[in-house]
């Protein structure tokens, strides 16, 4: 073992009050570079190995403080040198306003560069080669047992003396840990030119991947959905279906979205019974009214309703709607017979919405009582 360095002797305990008292032996000999390596936090290690303040958060609190200036230096610059903007009479530098934006570059900051700090210039990253790596020891005290590691460049460090002193506080074992080759010679390879090209090729195709992914593959065939849709216009034909029609009827069994089936489609006296005129009778339902019963009934019925049809016999023409069998039906009878059809007259179940519909019974009463008026009406 002459061509290897050491870097420092360890000793295994099994339980954790044995490691408590080794850590208190060890840092009250005077020993100050070693470590205690346990596979979970020992309450009252810190205290037994007497650990000084950590230096990480004097670089903390200076990264910190950094983000804070540098907020305050980007907002000043923003607010009142290149876009200053006078928002409810404050000041171009409202303070007040700007603290939460202070703060959370402050976390960020110090969060960050905490990070940073400890992975480049502690763990001298990107080197995170370690001696005890891979040892036996490391094995050990990550899984169930306890361990003590004296570095050998301790200024009281003594071979023997170090190993009596491991036996006499009940090891179970000790062993020597030597320094890696490469470790040895190793330097802070931060500014390493492979390191720093590594990093910029992964920015270069980092950026460049992005890049193309949104300017340019977003914008390439087959990436024309919006353009070239699969749909067919009105009564256009399509080579899909084998009857040649584009347009389909709805699919059997289903219900339209927001709509529901009608429930009394052969029961016309049930729909007489239960069903009720909705509408109040506006001018605006009279109107909605008017306007739907001149588009689907009065080339059939009339304007009047009288059954003096414009279709010049083309059909039969139907019953006037101010015999006394149609002025005795109830809004829900001729309700059903615009929604089913009756002989001849087809369904306008599809033609009219059901507020269509009723505003239509509306304006058949208005002519029905415009020729069969009461005498409380004159």
């Amino acid at each position: 073992m002459t061509d290897k360095k050491l870097y420092s002797l360890t000793a295994i305990f099994d339980k954790p009050d044995d490691i408590i008292h080794a850590a208190e032996k060890v840092s009250g000999s005077g020993y100050t570079k070693y470590d205690v390596n346990t596979p979970y936090p020992v309450h009252g290690l810190d205290g037994a190995m007497k650990l000084p303040p950590s230096k990480l958060g004097y670089a903390a609190l200076a990264l910190g403080l950094s983000g804070t200036l540098a907020g305050v230096l980007m907002i000043y610059f923003m607010s009142v040198l290149d876009y200053p903007i006078v928002i409810g009479g404050k000041p171009f530098f409202a303070l007040p306003a700007f603290i939460p934006i202070m703060f959370e570059i402050t976390v960020l900051a110090a969060a960050v560069g905490t990070v940073v700090t400890m992975l480049f210039f502690f763990f001298k990253f990107p080197n995170n080669n370690h001696p005890l790596h891979d040892t036996e020891y490391m094995k050990q005290v990550s899984l169930d047992k306890y361990g003590v590691s004296i570095q050998a460049d301790d200024p009281k460090f003594n071979e023997e003396e170090i190993k009596t002193m491991f036996t006499g506080l009940g090891a179970a074992s000790v062993s020597p840990v030597y320094w890696n080759l490469d470790e040895v010679n190793h330097e802070n390879k931060i500014l390493d030119p492979k390191f720093l090209g590594l990093l910029a090729l992964t920015a270069i195709i980092v950026s460049g991947t992005v890049y193309v992914s949104l300017n340019k593959l977003m914008f390439m065939t087959p990436f024309n959905w919006m353009m070239e849709q699969e749909r067919a216009n009105p009564q256009e034909t399509s080579t899909f279906f084998f009857d040649g029609f584009g347009m389909r009827p709805p699919v059997e069994g289903t219900i339209a979205r927001g709509d529901l089936p009608y429930q009394f489609r052969d029961k016309p006296e049930m729909a007489a019974e239960l069903l009720a005129n909705p509408l109040i009778a506006s001018t605006e339902n009279f109107e909605l009214g008017k306007t739907k019963y001149n588009i689907y009934c009065s080339p059939c019925h009339g304007y009047f309703g009288e059954g003096d049809s414009r279709m010049n016999g083309q059909f039969p023409n139907p019953p006037s709607l101010h015999s006394q069998k149609l002025r005795d039906w109830t809004d829900g009878r001729i309700y059903h017979v615009i929604q089913v059809g009756q002989n001849v007259m087809p369904s306008y179940s599809s033609q009219m919405s059901n507020n269509e519909k009723w505003a239509t019974i509306l304006y058949i009463r208005a002519l029905q009582r415009s020729l069969n008026a009461k005498e409380s009406d004159l």
